[in-house]
């Protein structure tokens, strides 16, 4: 009897401690502050963001050079990659068939000159016919046709060019023989003191840009554009700033897009034909709410982000994006200028916690990506 007491009293005694100190960790739970997340109060700001789009690089004048006349190339006189100036001799063609041709032709001339030289004071003096003089003046006349048609391609056989420019490859080498009906030209000329960007816009993009530039048709729209950038191949920006001079302003049916055509100075002459890259071409958002792409999430398809309350209870809230420039979002609805958002490690929240802000300064927030700023 003593030995069942002295159990009921010593499980008395522990179950009066296990909850005591059941008490005493609830009490601490409870005690426990909030976790602190780091927040910050929203404003406008003014962002540039940049599209890239492919593009193909060609000289303003790229001019082909062509035989006018057939025969087989002599020499070839400059080099590809070489700086020439109109009316350099680039080519010369074998022309002694054509001389020996236009020898036999001035004789002939010659001799047509003779007989018209002949009959003139025998129509004078009434002995024969004039119609005898005219068609010795008309042999006169298609001799020297004849003479003359010679002798232009005996000029033709040296080819100059018809610009100031940079050769590039030479299709035809000495002993080619080459004709004007050739589909290849025997080299091109291009002027590449300025160099044209092609790009394109698809129809969407297009649309876009006639809605949301300033101007009243397409000229005053890409004269109000921004100065482009210039990405070349190997990732580098280009060191000079190009305009967008002009577009076709039709949409090409086959592949669905518009054609824009920049222009860049091309002082060491550093571009040239055949150069591709991608132009950049910067759009200004002013006075607009920007948030980093970090401070929201993704739910059923919607923006969302974390506003933080009066209460330092946070509560979840959808926003519409108006553009996405690398790691920010410039925000269309849903934030105004002082609302407090949670900045970073969404992913661990959920609405209607409690939690203890960690103030951050809205431009400490862009900092990472201040060289997309123009503030």
């Amino acid at each position: 009897m003593k030995t069942y007491t002295l159990h009921y009293i010593l499980l008395v005694c522990l179950a009066l401690t296990v909850a005591s100190c059941g008490k005493k960790a609830e009490q601490q739970a409870v005690q426990a502050p909030p976790v602190t997340i780091p927040v910050t109060a929203v404003n406008t700001t003014t962002v540039t963001g940049f599209k890239e789009y492919p593009t193909n690089i060609e000289g303003i004048i790229n001019s082909d050079v062509r035989a006018k006349t057939a025969g087989y190339i002599q020499k070839v006189l400059v080099d590809e990659g070489q700086k020439v100036s109109k009316g350099q001799m680039l080519f010369k063609l074998e022309t002694q068939a054509l001389s020996e041709d236009a020898g036999a032709a001035k004789a002939r001339v010659n001799v047509a000159q003779v007989e018209v030289n002949k009959l003139i004071p025998l129509v004078e003096k009434n002995i024969i016919s004039p119609v005898q003089l005219e068609t010795a003046k008309a042999n006169l006349a298609q001799a020297q046709a004849n003479y003359s048609s010679i002798s232009a391609n005996i000029g033709y056989a040296t080819i100059k060019s018809q610009i100031n420019g940079f050769v590039g490859t030479i299709n035809f080498r000495e002993g080619a023989l080459i004709s004007p009906n050739d589909a290849t030209p025997l080299t091109t000329v291009s002027d590449i003191s300025n160099v044209y960007a092609f790009f394109s816009l698809n129809e969407s993009e297009y649309f876009d840009f006639l809605q949301n530039s300033e101007g009243k048709n397409l000229a005053e729209k890409l004269e109000h554009l921004s100065e482009v950038n210039l990405i070349l191949a190997n990732g580098t920006t280009y060191s000079e700033k190009g305009k967008i001079q002009t577009s076709s302003g039709q949409v090409n049916q086959k592949t669905g897009t518009v054609s824009f055509r920049a222009v860049f100075n091309n002082p060491n002459q550093l571009l040239t034909n055949g150069n591709s890259g991608k132009l950049q071409i910067p759009t200004q958002y002013e006075n607009e709410i920007v948030i980093p792409q970090e401070a929201t999430f993704e739910q059923q398809g919607n923006i969302m982000i974390f506003k933080v309350g009066a209460d330092n209870k946070i509560a979840t809230h959808m926003i519409k994006v108006k553009a996405d420039v690398n790691n920010l979002y410039v925000v269309e609805s849903g934030l105004k200028p002082g609302d407090k958002i949670v900045v970073t490690g969404v992913g661990k929240l959920r609405t209607g916690m409690s939690i203890t802000p960690q103030e951050v300064a809205y431009n400490e927030v862009l900092k990472p990506i201040a060289t997309l700023f123009k503030n």
